[in-house]
């Protein structure tokens, strides 16, 4: 595979908020778009998680259908 076929291949990547786990053998983490509560505990051991960074891929928002009008 050639450089540029890999360059092409690769997503583009941005920093990302993120809640991991305090726990450091706990490898456990969330995006904050993804968590359900304001300061939310960790999905894995439930002990408490510290707001971080990660260089993620983006990840495409979800389209809401149009509403629709009541008659």
């Amino acid at each position: 595979m050639s450089v540029q076929q890999d360059e092409a291949i690769k997503p583009e990547v941005k920093p990302t908020v993120i809640w991991k786990c305090k726990d450091a053998e706990c490898k456990a983490w969330v995006r904050e778009e993804y968590a359900t509560n304001e300061y939310p505990e960790c999905p894995l051991c439930k002990g408490p998680t510290i707001r971080s960074f990660k260089h993620l891929p983006a990840v495409p928002k979800a389209k809401k259908p149009p509403r629709t009008k009541k008659k």
